[in-house]
């Protein structure tokens, strides 16, 4: 296994510095080379070419089970550990799904406000036009969903919220943040996303 490992290496790493991590010794590593390539190892590059076909046939997101039960279903007998060892070690890998969350709902029967922006982003002073939406990002406790309130003249993030549910809340609490933070004229104007919990895409605020 550890011959194995420098022999698929070689090009990328000293021979010298992996027989030293390995703890292997150099001339028996040569000698191995000078007697050709062992059969074990033949049947490993055999079994690698069909690993990266049924890899490759499956858009790359097949793990080392999935490898393992479409080898079998062909005929090619080999063991789950030896399937997964071979693509870790060439690091053969199933691409990652990202999960899809929704953010927007627009099948509602809520009255939508104007478009009082119609794209025009071009703003000559502050909190004269913020910009809201809504993400989701993966922490370790799992997916939540960010909302932000932006001030278009200089893209600064002036309100926030965080919550683990899409609701009118999490708008809501990033919009009082900005309110906080900054004192819009009569005549400002928000442009936020279509959210099924906060249907308008764009409404005035007056003066507090």
């Amino acid at each position: 296994m550890k011959y194995e490992f420098i022999v698929g290496h070689c090009s990328a790493f000293r021979v010298k510095k992996m027989c030293q991590v390995l703890d292997v010794s150099r001339s028996r590593y040569y000698a191995g080379r000078r007697r050709g390539t062992s059969s074990r190892q033949r049947e490993n590059e055999r079994l690698l070419e069909k690993i990266k076909e049924a890899h490759t046939m499956s858009r790359r997101t097949y793990g080392s089970p999935r490898i393992t039960m479409e080898l079998r279903a062909h005929g090619i007998l080999c063991g789950k550990n030896r399937i997964a060892r071979l693509m870790r070690l060439h690091g053969i890998a199933a691409k990652m799904k990202r999960r899809f969350k929704i953010t927007t709902h627009s099948r509602h029967n809520l009255p939508v406000a104007e478009n009082l922006l119609n794209r025009q982003f071009a703003v000559d002073r502050p909190t004269k036009v913020w910009l809201s939406d809504i993400t989701y990002i993966q922490t370790q406790e799992g997916w939540l969903y960010l909302s932000a309130v932006l001030d278009l003249y200089n893209r600064q993030i002036i309100g926030w919220s965080m919550n683990d549910r899409l609701t009118q809340d999490l708008v809501l609490n990033a919009l009082a943040q900005a309110l906080g933070r900054r004192k819009p004229e009569s005549d400002a104007i928000v442009h936020q996303a279509m959210l099924s919990a906060m249907p308008s895409k764009t409404m005035t605020l007056s003066r507090a």
